[in-house]
């Protein structure tokens, strides 16, 4: 069963209402954020279970065969002509019921102009559109996947959500940004790991697997950094894809405010080194097994955000060790193991791991030293 999946753990937000450091509308603005994604979570409970009947059924028969449009698809791509792409930005003018978000205010459509800097000073809707694509191609090009649900789902962003919120959040299939502070953070726009992030939890979603809690939160968490990494390792600069090597690995990079003593949100390369600062905290990720943390449920979900650093850190090594383009080495056997089938919603690290080294073709080895590297087998 999932939750409420965000960008930015509870666990910073808290930090900074205890800590006191931050100017207090800052504080007021992180207790409503806080309160606000606890009444999402509950409402995303009751959601994922109505989605969890659904997920994993056949689809629907047809006269013509899957692979017949499977090599439409793939053709139409190729030919640079294919249209499976719908996206839509709405204003959801700082309203705040996630639950019922206003679309009356639309500012994209697909096909549609950017929209005039003058028109919006923060550029959010110009960078949601963008990053949109972006995600869908990588998915499309490299997965063969058609959206978030593998059937073309509509991808709807909505910018501008409540006032004051610190968060960018994936709930019942739409994208919603707040618009930071500019004093502890930053816009969510801005950042294509955020977008890959959160999109990439609906494809977790809609895998049917992965209950958001305790070894599997973590792992779905990680899995949702892992393609968010790969997606702005690929395109954040249109043309110069980077390696591996190449790649910084950091999670929200500029997410952080000027003034705040941190580099992203996550580090892959070295979990528990992203930040450190009196208003925040300090970032809480280990990078091995004999640091995991036993957290109960209301701790971080059991440390899905927190124990998410040792898979992480897996991936990054796997991806280092084989070297090249990590979504063309260590990306599909990852990938495979998310959506074979073969995953169960309570999945222990090890399960995981397991199904990454079984889908490993020939990076079978340094997958495997790359897991044994952050503890394997548990």
């Amino acid at each position: 069963m999932s939750s409420i999946c965000s960008i930015v753990p509870d666990h910073i937000l808290e930090n900074i209402v205890e800590k006191g450091e931050a100017p207090q509308n800052v504080i007021d603005s992180c207790q409503a954020t806080i309160a606000k994604t606890r009444e999402l979570r509950d409402a995303r409970i009751e959601y994922g279970q109505s989605l969890a009947s659904i997920v994993g059924q056949a689809p629907p028969q047809g006269i013509i065969p899957p692979y017949i449009h499977e090599a439409i698809a793939r053709y139409a791509a190729t030919e640079g002509q294919f249209s499976g792409l719908d996206r839509t930005v709405y204003d959801a003018q700082h309203l705040t019921d996630a639950l019922n978000l206003p679309r009356n205010k639309i500012l994209i459509k697909e096909g549609g102009a950017l929209i005039e800097r003058e028109k919006d000073l923060s550029g959010d809707p110009n960078e949601c559109y963008i990053g949109f694509k972006k995600t869908y191609d990588f998915y499309f090009n490299f997965f063969n996947r058609n959206s978030i649900n593998n059937q073309g789902l509509k991808l709807d962003g909505f910018v501008h959500f409540d006032k004051g919120f610190r968060n960018a959040f994936w709930f019942r299939n739409n994208m919603v940004f707040g618009d930071g502070d500019g004093v502890i953070f930053n816009g969510f726009t801005d950042e294509l790991d955020v977008i890959g992030h959160e999109l990439t939890h609906g494809v977790v979603e809609y895998s049917g697997t992965l209950d958001y809690s305790f070894q599997s939160g973590a792992l779905n968490e990680s899995i949702a950094d892992v393609f968010g990494i790969m997606i702005k390792q690929w395109a954040e600069t249109p043309g110069k894809p980077q390696t591996a090597a190449e790649a910084n690995w950091l999670i929200g990079e500029g997410i952080w405010a000027k003034g705040v003593n941190g580099r992203a949100l996550r580090d892959m390369k070295a979990p528990g080194t992203a930040y450190s600062d009196n208003r925040v905290g300090s970032d809480p990720q280990p990078a091995h097994w004999k640091n995991f943390k036993k957290l109960s449920r209301s701790e971080d979900n059991g440390g899905v955000h927190i124990n998410s650093g040792i898979p992480n850190h897996a991936f990054y090594l796997a991806a280092t060790i084989i070297g090249g383009y990590a979504w063309e080495t260590a990306g599909p056997a990852w990938y495979k193991a998310l959506t074979g089938g073969q995953l169960r919603p309570d999945a222990s690290f090890k399960e995981f791991a397991d199904l990454t080294i079984l889908n490993a073709g020939e990076h079978e080895a340094e997958i495997r030293e790359a897991w044994v590297q952050v503890g394997y087998p548990f």
